[in-house]
């Protein structure tokens, strides 16, 4: 389970590392859905070889060993970054305002 400081902590724009039993997913956070509930999510995307990836975790996942924090923005205002995914990683970087 995944601690309730970190769970406050998940952000549209904030730049997270999601470790998993298989491996480790580093990413922005472009969207949180359904808030404290059961079936609560979150989205993290990023660019591999010019390719841009997406991955949708549940709160509860078993799979999910340890959550880092590397970055988090002073403002956001929109609480879905779906845009993002036609910009390129520098574009995203300056749009967003995250300094990774």
């Amino acid at each position: 389970m995944i601690d309730e400081k970190i769970i406050s902590q998940i952000k549209p724009g904030a730049q997270i590392s999601v470790q998993e039993k298989t491996g480790t997913f580093t990413g922005m956070v472009i969207a949180r859905k359904h808030g404290k509930e059961s079936g609560a999510t979150f989205t993290v995307r990023t660019t591999l070889d010019g390719v841009g990836v997406e991955k949708v975790y549940p709160m509860n996942c078993p799979s999910i060993v340890k959550i880092k924090i590397t970055s988090s923005p002073q403002k956001i205002h929109k609480a879905k970054l779906y845009f993002v995914r036609k910009f390129s990683k520098k574009q995203t970087r300056q749009r967003v305002g995250t300094s990774a």
